[in-house]
């Protein structure tokens, strides 16, 4: 007996990978329904082997149903999410707009799966931001280990993270400053991505920092430890697909690069590529596709007492969203539902 899902924001870019991860991890699914707006209606996505229509999210009765994985906005979510939850749907939200809410609990599983439980007080579960997402899986098993005090972190992120409309700008904005007179203004963004890098995602707050960079630092101390101190900088570059982050942590004990590699080979959704040489690292072109947070470049930090700086990299449209999701989904099914 398997579970009857709906996705909702069917036809985007994370609406997508999630019906792809469904039926790439075999999720026991019983019956889906793809959802999106009005002028969506009835455009075809893949399901495995098989095509389906979308239909109408503003007519979709959610009674019935067992588990809603949300890829749409924070204001279609207000506006839908609760409809869900009322009639006994659990909602997976991949918006921000309940990653902050006590009574909601923002999920990671390779980090926090206990806090699945707490899913009833509204029957909504948040799922973190991209870049949040994974660094937290490389964190946690370090701070179980040696309590993490402060991190720095630097992210590198690509653009697929701001939606298909940011793809294409970078794409027509690389081929028209080879092509005179096809030359694109940028839209998407502030400043032309193609050939650059931008320090800014989402909107500037009053102490300086940008919303993307604020939501870093507080979905770290809800996910793992309130106590963290984080500070971020976040950076949008020319790359399709791919969140890259350099990561400066310091521990109140001291821990050994050696041990900490060891310790990541070991933890669940990690894979550790940390060779000393040319290419011994992972890029974001590598990681695409791909279920794994990658780290690499683990080393000592000289300059404190109890120092590591290493480079993670991820899939941003799976482990970044809709993986997270599915995963979400898997322990809820596991430990609650148990239906599947």
């Amino acid at each position: 007996m398997g579970y009857r899902v709906a996705v909702v924001g069917a036809t985007g870019n994370v609406g997508r990978e999630m019906l792809n991860i469904l039926a790439e991890r075999q999720f026991p699914v019983d019956e889906i329904a793809v959802l999106a707006s009005r002028k969506s209606l009835g455009t075809e996505v893949s399901f495995g082997e098989r095509t389906l229509k979308t239909l109408d999210l503003d007519t979709f009765d959610f009674t019935g149903w067992d588990i809603a994985l949300f890829a749409v906005g924070s204001d279609a979510t207000k506006i839908y999410a609760p409809k869900a939850a009322a009639v006994g749907c659990v909602v997976i939200d991949n918006s921000s707009l309940y990653r902050y809410d006590m009574d909601i609990p923002l999920i990671v599983p390779e980090v926090n799966p206990e806090a699945v439980h707490g899913y009833a007080k509204k029957n909504i579960i948040a799922n973190p931001n991209c870049s949040t997402a994974q660094m937290v899986v490389a964190l946690k098993p370090l701070h179980d280990r040696a309590k993490i005090k402060r991190v720095v972190v630097s992210t590198y992120q690509s653009v697929s993270g701001s939606g298909k409309d940011a793809i294409d700008e970078l794409w027509n904005q690389t081929k028209g400053i080879y092509v005179p007179g096809q030359e694109v203004a940028p839209k998407v963004y502030p400043k032309q991505i193609a050939f650059n890098v931008i320090p800014h995602i989402d909107v500037f707050l009053d102490d300086g920092s940008t919303k993307e960079e604020w939501k870093m630092v507080a979905e770290t101390k809800k996910i793992i430890d309130k106590s963290i101190k984080v500070t971020a900088t976040c950076v949008r570059v020319p790359v399709f697909v791919g969140h890259a982050e350099s990561i400066n942590i310091e521990f109140e004990d001291f821990l050994d690069e050696d041990e900490a590699r060891d310790i990541l080979r070991e933890s669940p959704g990690i894979m550790v590529i940390d060779k000393r040489e040319d290419g011994g690292y992972v890029t974001p072109v590598e990681c695409v596709g791909d279920f794994a947070t990658f780290i690499s470049r683990i080393r000592q930090d000289s300059t404190i007492d109890n120092g590591l700086n290493l480079w993670c990299v991820s899939d941003n449209l799976r482990k970044g969203a809709a993986l997270n999701a599915v995963q979400i989904a898997e322990l809820l099914g596991r430990e609650v539902l148990k239906k599947g």
